[in-house]
């Protein structure tokens, strides 16, 4: 692999009177043909070594060095890019295959464990000291756990909770993954208290909802799946028909804890204890409820959401659901098209692209004739 597709990458923070506006718009800069293998590669859009995370600053962060796994504060979020495994592979004649063998430290890599099997079209079998939200933007990839396989497709998005996993590639893919530095009690990432997977929600009449997986490693150290399905907590909005709200996981703090579930706990925008909220939200056309929404209605909405004051309302605003809240929230469009609307601009984001936005005032608008998905990971912010 002698590049990598461009990924746009969107950053937005606030300017000298405080209003949110795009301070970088283009291909993210950071990128690294052939880093995995000679057909896997990855290109870095933020990294941070501290949790809360700042909200101001200069530097693009995206362009910081980065340590796999990170350190146990921070992490990073990368989008992976593979090619696919053709139809005449012979492993006989692939020069990066290593056999399985017993876990061990990979070599300069602190927090990363290896169990070999990888090839030129699978990584190995491995586990990192991070909580992972991995997001399908094109392709499709194959989740290979001790205890089976699952294939992803566009749209899906997969919680590893410190789980020993591998990725296999029929074809070619691209995938998200914001990495979080994780606590590893025990020293080895076995999942830790009894939090029970809760079951799955039914899916609204006619809406298709995001497939959430979740993998962890058992107390024996072999990796499981803990579920695949729907989310377990969803919100809909009465004031906008198709609006879900599908809440994916949350890191209580930081370090992440290895658990089993975490949507047992209090509902929120904002996450807290340097921890984040990852959810990923379901927008119908705005021309479908636009007029006919009014300040009550949308009050309402971030009451359910558990964050009354994240709400931006005015009058005069763009939009009736714009926010604000300390947050920094990764937002990876996964389906349609959304509009971005800032105090200063506003910017069509499209899929598989990715807007970083640093503790400031905005609104997701869809303008389109479609709905469109957008996954966000917000983490706490510090002024």
């Amino acid at each position: 692999m002698s590049s990598l597709k461009p990924i746009r990458r969107l950053i937005a923070g606030n300017n000298a009177a405080g209003e949110s506006t795009v301070l970088l718009d283009g291909g993210a800069p950071n990128s690294h043909p052939s880093s995995m293998s000679a057909a896997r590669g990855h290109t870095d859009l933020w990294v941070w070594e501290e949790s809360p995370m700042a909200l101001s600053g200069t530097v693009d962060e995206g362009n910081r060095k980065y340590i796999f796994p990170g350190l146990p504060d921070g992490g990073h979020l990368r989008v992976v890019q593979s090619v696919g495994r053709p139809a005449d592979y012979n492993p006989a004649l692939d020069p990066e295959v290593v056999l399985p063998h017993p876990p061990k430290l990979r070599a300069g890599c602190t927090g990363v464990w290896d169990r070999g099997g990888n090839s030129l079209y699978s990584s190995s079998m491995h586990k990192t000291q991070t909580v992972d939200y991995g997001m399908m933007v094109n392709g499709q990839r194959e989740l290979i756990l001790d205890e089976g396989k699952l294939l992803m497709q566009p749209g899906d998005v997969v919680i590893q909770v410190g789980a020993w996993h591998q990725w296999g590639y029929p074809v070619d893919a691209q995938m998200a993954f914001d990495m979080i530095g994780a606590d590893f009690p025990d020293g080895n990432g076995n999942a830790i208290g009894n939090d029970q997977p809760l079951p799955p929600a039914a899916a609204p009449a006619g809406i298709k909802l995001t497939r959430r997986i979740v993998a962890i490693d058992r107390p024996d150290g072999k990796s499981v799946l803990v579920s695949d399905g729907t989310s377990p907590d969803l919100v809909l909005d009465p004031a906008r028909p198709g609006f879900v709200s599908q809440r994916m996981w949350v890191t209580a703090r930081s370090p992440a804890p290895i658990v089993y579930e975490t949507l047992h706990l209090p509902r929120s925008l904002e996450p807290k204890n340097g921890g984040t909220v990852y959810r990923v939200d379901i927008l119908p056309p705005d021309r479908d409820w636009q007029g006919k929404v009014g300040e009550a209605d949308v009050r309402r909405f971030f009451a359910d959401m558990g964050s009354p004051a994240a709400s931006a309302w005015s009058a005069e605003a763009k939009h009736p659901y714009v926010q604000h809240t300390a947050t920094f929230d990764y937002c990876v469009v996964l389906e349609g098209e959304l509009v971005l609307l800032l105090d200063t601009q506003e910017v069509v984001v499209k899929q598989g692209e990715v807007a970083l936005l640093n503790g400031v005032r905005y609104a997701w608008s869809n303008r389109s004739a479609s709905r469109a998905v957008v996954a966000v990971s917000s983490h706490e912010g510090r002024a």
